[in-house]
């Protein structure tokens, strides 16, 4: 049988979207943890048989592995307790605590309000056992008022049973690939900056003609997952014979280590690919030499 994998979900602050921008009422929630429908004390209020029609559940559940599909592959997914407390401090920074779902339609329904919002920060003591709620240390807790009746007709009926929650997640891998292509950038920009000093096109052609064959290929066939902007770039710079500063040709010598995935086949994987993207042997040969003869001189 073959392992289920299980995926990290973090929040990308440096996106708009990112986190919890609506909460959803449902029959089924994914973190199996339902809400308690509140009534009035009849102590505290004074007010026999009338309903203060709040819920209160668990919005998110720290290192919960929830299941999830998407066509024919089979994984989980969980929060960590520092991203559950990051999703709830953004939701209410960014006012979202009139969102609200049925079952995650479309539609944003009326007279829904996230009314209370905590992080349970002692298992024993919190005001969630009140209620008989036995959930870990940093579990995102959400009171919610209802004064749509439609919503609350489902409640009384048992048709909705807890809250799920709406917004925008990235895995742990894909963080740090952005992450990657970020520094990419940062460096690529760093070198346009560094042509105003001295810069080389002593390249052999051959690695000009190696880049020539990168561009061919992710012309005929696309560069897929391949490679990031500043790789692109360099193919370019490389196949049209242009100067390169010392910052390039440093970043050409240390991708010397993706020699080992260069020798396969272009169209497995990306390393033969994106090898020639930078020179290929000659290249990368060539920037080495380079690097220790500009730094000697």
């Amino acid at each position: 049988m073959a392992k289920v994998e299980i995926i990290e979900l973090l929040i990308d602050e440096t996106k708009l979207e990112a986190g919890i921008n609506a909460v959803s009422v449902v029959e089924s929630p994914a973190i199996e943890e339902n809400f308690i429908a509140l009534k009035k004390h009849e102590v505290e209020l004074k007010e026999v048989d009338a309903e203060k029609r709040i819920l209160m559940g668990a919005a998110l559940v720290p290192n919960k592995q929830i299941y999830r599909r998407n066509k024919d592959k089979e994984f989980y997914i969980y929060f960590s307790e520092d991203t559950v407390r990051k999703a709830s401090e953004l939701f209410l920074m960014r006012s979202n605590q009139n969102n609200a779902t049925y079952e995650h339609e479309r539609k944003m329904l009326d007279g829904m309000s996230v009314v209370e919002s905590w992080i349970i920060e002692d298992e024993k003591t919190d005001k969630s056992r009140l209620y008989n709620f036995n959930l870990p240390k940093g579990t995102w807790m959400i009171s919610m008022k209802v004064n749509n009746d439609d919503v609350w007709q489902k409640v009384k009926d048992g048709e909705v049973k807890g809250f799920s929650i709406e917004g925008h997640f990235v895995d742990k891998y894909e963080m740090s690939l952005q992450q990657n292509e970020e520094d990419e950038i940062i460096a690529f920009l760093k070198e346009i900056l560094d042509t105003k000093l001295e810069t080389y096109n002593d390249y052999p052609k051959e690695a000009s003609e190696n880049a020539k064959i990168a561009l061919r290929y992710a012309e005929e066939n696309g560069w897929g997952d391949c490679g990031t902007p500043v790789g692109k770039a360099r193919a370019n710079q490389l196949a049209n014979g242009e100067n390169i500063s010392r910052e390039t040709i440093s970043r050409m010598a240390s991708f010397a280590r993706h020699k080992e995935n260069s020798q396969k086949e272009l169209g497995d994987g990306c390393g033969r690919l994106m090898w020639l993207a930078w020179g290929g042997d000659a290249g990368i040969e060539w920037a080495q030499r380079k690097l220790e003869q500009i730094d000697n001189k």
